[in-house]
């Protein structure tokens, strides 16, 4: 019976730590996926912090946009020849897998080249650690892209509101690992 207890209190904290890990960001924020208002995506995915579990959501005119999930290459070029997968809905929830960049653009034509598109830069734990601070140069990106692009640096009203969440998650992990080695004790 305490060995349930013990389980049930373990499912309990991953739940509530999954909960607390897992960010909603509207890519855009208020303007959401559009061409009008030059809007800089490069600059706001550079301001954001994101991690597995995260969920991203393309808010736009489906009458006049779609999201287009497409690789490095592709990307750079706007070629929305065979793209990964396509989203057409108006309101589309993508939830981060996995690290590493993710690359979308709109693929109607023109509007890539208007700057509608942006990279999604999921670091890991152990990369974000050791990143160097946010406010004095950009994060540095995985081997699998070219050193060539360049991420602007989060703004400095933002840097504490970045750290703040890499302190909560910190703190989750440790939280996690006690649990861990407590129910392992305990069993």
């Amino acid at each position: 019976m305490a060995l349930v207890e013990r389980a049930m209190v373990l499912s309990i904290v991953m739940v509530t730590m999954q909960i607390s890990y897992a960010a909603v960001y509207k890519v855009g924020d208020s303007s959401g996926w559009t061409t009008l208002g030059n809007i800089d995506y490069k600059k706001w995915s550079a301001t954001k912090n994101f991690q597995i579990g995260d969920t991203i959501i393309f808010v736009y005119s489906a009458q006049f946009h779609n999201v287009m999930r497409v690789t490095h290459p592709m990307y750079k070029s706007c070629n929305a020849s065979s793209p990964i997968a396509t989203f057409t809905t108006g309101n589309d929830s993508i939830k981060i897998t996995n690290h590493g960049h993710h690359f979308f653009f709109c693929g109607v034509p023109g509007h890539c080249q208007a700057g509608q598109k942006v990279d999604i830069n999921v670091l890991k734990v152990s990369e974000a650690a050791s990143a160097p601070n946010p406010s004095s140069s950009a994060l540095a990106s995985p081997a699998t892209v070219p050193a060539s692009i360049n991420v602007p640096a989060p703004s400095p009203s933002n840097a504490a509101k970045l750290k703040f969440i890499g302190l909560k998650r910190v703190f989750g992990v440790i939280i996690m690992g006690l649990a861990m080695h407590f129910l392992a004790v305990c069993v």
